[in-house]
């Protein structure tokens, strides 16, 4: 999939990851790109078309799909997490419950809502911005873990269906970066503007995952080995 005079869709594009995933669809010469938000007032990028989007919304993403039926790469990049105190606190099912319909549902409803416009432009790309979580859950981030692992498998079972369509399907799994999200917390972490990079050079590559980091990395070599990572995190993960 090449980004020059591509027309995409990125959901969560006002800040963090999604802000530098617009920025980089742009300095590649894509055509058009899209930002999905959920309150456009304010937004104002600069080269990006900022459209209203909310993703738990079913109605708000038939809408943004119709509007923008040039599309023919979506980034799924719309996500939310939350802390809880231990995968025994109580507040842990609601808290699921609200990360699902954003971080899973909101996936399979833009896909389903943009998977035909992809197809009937030619086909395209589908980005789902995933993570190292999905391997490894740590206990204060139980349900996001949970919905990132729920969307690594819908990816997977995605990309095979839409392979025939000449859709390509890239998982990205990243772990903490520099963003609002992390803010507060000292940890290593990448920049978003490197993790955008990298996932742009993976799908004009034609890659179906990228792994953006080298803690990431580590994670997912270790799933082959006797001590695997989930089982005992080590500190520098």
């Amino acid at each position: 999939m090449k980004i020059k005079n591509s027309i995409a869709f990125v959901t969560g594009a006002n800040r963090g990851l999604g802000l530098a995933l617009a920025r980089e669809l742009l300095a590649r010469g894509a055509k058009k790109v899209y930002a999905g938000v959920r309150n456009p007032a304010g937004v104002d990028i600069p080269g990006v078309e900022v459209v209203k989007l909310d993703v738990t919304d079913p109605a708000s993403i038939a809408a943004a799909a119709a509007q923008c039926s040039d599309t023919n790469i979506l980034v799924n990049n719309a996500g939310i997490a939350r802390i809880t105190n231990s995968t025994l606190d109580p507040e842990i099912i609601d808290s699921a419950r609200e990360i699902f319909e954003t971080n899973f549902y909101g996936v399979i409803r833009t896909s389903q809502a943009f998977a035909p416009v992809l197809a009937a432009n030619g086909g395209g790309a589908i980005v789902n911005v995933l993570s190292d979580a999905t391997w490894m859950s740590r206990p204060m981030l139980a349900a996001y873990s949970a919905t990132k692992s729920a969307a690594w498998s819908f990816t997977n079972a995605l990309r095979v269906e839409l392979r025939e369509k000449g859709t390509q399907v890239l998982g990205l799994h990243v772990g903490f970066m520099d963003t609002d999200m992390t803010k507060g917390f000292e940890m290593q972490k990448v920049s978003p503007e490197d993790v955008s990079a990298q996932t742009f050079d993976a799908l004009e590559a034609g890659k179906e995952e990228v792994l953006a980091d080298e803690g990431t990395r580590a994670i997912k070599q270790s799933l082959a080995g006797e001590q695997t990572f989930y089982l005992n995190p080590p500190d520098i993960v």
